[in-house]
């Protein structure tokens, strides 16, 4: 009976839920090489090739897709039987901007569970501000927050990534003849609302609050209604809603910082971490 290495058939899941070796091997931390020879091996152990390899792409092959759910299978049975003999209790409280939790937000949660189904994930939306003064009061273990360029992050934030906002509307939206810009705002303080309006008046464009949303839920359901438009990272849209701005003759809205804050230590939830913030860079 073929008996599987279960520190190959982690990085396997891991390779193929982040499409890298690389940041399998973050993951993992370990090195590249490492998590290559894992996954060679493996393959000659089963007899079959799990990934299409190319220097820009990886991917799984027929075989892989196959072999993933039960290696996920055998991976949560790993630590269902881990944790029965242990009577310590994992516990992550985490807050995440609501302008950087992307419609990828679902997928990202399974694979977390599926990499570390011992932990528990208290998730927290709300607006970064919030999230910052609950992360400073310790009722946060990390946050991840938006800034704006106006904002300098603070010395504890580590940059994950940057990315712009549009100006969104549905693809029939129409903009009236000598009308202000109807805008779907979340309610203030928030910090895209005022970059939004800054941006707007320093460039001499007229604009009213057509949409008030307390969460950007709420303001994406606006534009897509054709309510209005709104600044929003593609992230968090809507599917299927566009960009106006170069239509509309709109001045462009500057790019905004994703930084995470954290004080975990053990390192377990860690790389769960790791991991949701790798998602969250690759799914904008």
């Amino acid at each position: 009976m073929k008996v599987l290495d279960l520190d190959a058939v982690r990085a396997f899941v891991l390779v193929a839920d982040l499409h890298s070796f690389t940041r399998a091997a973050d993951a993992l931390d370990t090195t590249q090489s490492a998590v290559s020879l894992k996954l060679k091996r493996l393959e000659a152990h089963l007899g079959k090739q799990l990934l299409e390899r190319t220097p820009r792409l990886v991917r799984l092959s027929a075989d892989g897709n196959a072999f993933l759910a039960a290696a996920r299978d055998l991976l949560n049975a790993h630590e269902r039987a881990l944790g029965s003999l242990s009577v310590e209790r994992r516990k992550l409280v985490l807050g995440l901007s609501e302008h950087v939790a992307g419609t990828n937000l679902p997928e990202l949660l399974g694979k977390l569970n599926a990499y570390d189904p011992g932990l528990v994930i208290e998730l927290h939306l709300g607006m970064s501000a919030t999230l910052l003064a609950q992360f400073d009061e310790r009722r946060l273990d990390a946050a991840i927050v938006r800034y704006e360029p106006e904002d300098a992050p603070r010395d504890d934030a580590t940059v994950l990534f940057s990315e712009p906002l549009s100006w969104l509307a549905a693809p029939e939206w129409l903009l009236r003849a000598g009308e202000p810009l109807p805008l779907a705002l979340l309610t203030a303080p928030c910090n895209v609302r005022a970059t939004a309006i800054h941006t707007l008046n320093e460039a001499g464009v007229a604009w009213r609050e057509a949409f008030v949303g307390g969460g950007v839920a709420a303001v994406g359901a606006a534009a897509a209604a054709g309510l209005a438009v709104s600044p929003l990272a593609r992230r968090v849209a809507p599917r299927g809603l566009i960009d106006v701005g170069a239509r509309l003759g709109l001045p462009r809205l500057p790019e905004s910082r994703v930084t995470l804050h954290s004080r975990l230590r053990d390192s377990r939830s860690v790389e769960t971490l790791r991991l949701l913030t790798e998602g969250l860079a690759g799914g904008g």
